[in-house]
């Protein structure tokens, strides 16, 4: 069963619904015990890097993130937290993806990038199954993070960030799959075939 990380920035109920309208069964958790019993972890986040941050230490939640070898989809502000910091206020991240998450440059454009967006595919992992530079996905934030060696996809807005990353068990996605109608159902759709189907994913 999936597990949905509950702690004080987590955007929980769309993220259940969108479970919900998939067929998926899951339960709330927020301590490191609770999630062992998991077959995987979706990592939500909205608001403020660093007071996400501290909600995941006061409950030990981050250290068990940093080593656990179950999958993790991280989203929005999970994803950044996945990284090794973030200029938003400082903030120290999990470190299991290289880079430092940068704000947009409000000279620039209007900051937060939100909306609809598309994403260009770097890579054919099996997370973006299916997922077309046609399509458009929901956008909401005014950190990002840098393009690496483990982004899978790209999004333009002001300058190109990661719109979605994977590293070894870790994925995660800038963009909100649960407020983005039947695209982000796709997504989130691969991300459990990835779970269920772990042989058939390497094989690929």
């Amino acid at each position: 069963m999936i597990a949905i990380l509950k702690y004080k920035a987590g955007n929980i109920k769309s993220v259940a619904n969108a479970l919900d309208r998939l067929g998926e069964h899951y339960f709330l958790a927020e301590k490191p015990n609770e999630l062992e019993s998991a077959r995987a972890v979706i990592f939500p986040g909205v608001g403020h890097a660093g007071a996400a941050m501290e909600s995941l230490k006061e409950k030990g939640i981050d250290e068990w993130l940093k080593n656990t070898e179950k999958m993790v989809l991280g989203i929005c502000v999970g994803m950044q937290l996945m990284f090794e910091s973030s200029v938003e206020g400082n903030t120290q991240g999990l470190g299991v993806i290289p880079g430092v998450l940068k704000k947009f440059d409000e000279k620039e454009a209007k900051v937060p990038h939100m909306g609809w967006n598309n994403i260009n595919k770097d890579s054919d992992h099996p997370l973006l199954k299916g997922i077309s530079t046609k399509q458009y996905l929901y956008f909401v934030h005014s950190y990002y993070a840098p393009v690496s060696e483990h982004t899978i996809a790209t999004c333009n807005y002001i300058n190109d960030f990661t719109a979605a990353v994977a590293k070894d068990n870790f994925m995660g996605v800038q963009f909100h799959p649960e407020k983005s109608g039947s695209v982000g159902s796709m997504v989130l759709q691969n991300f459990l075939d990835v779970v269920y189907s772990p042989e058939k994913i390497k094989a690929e």
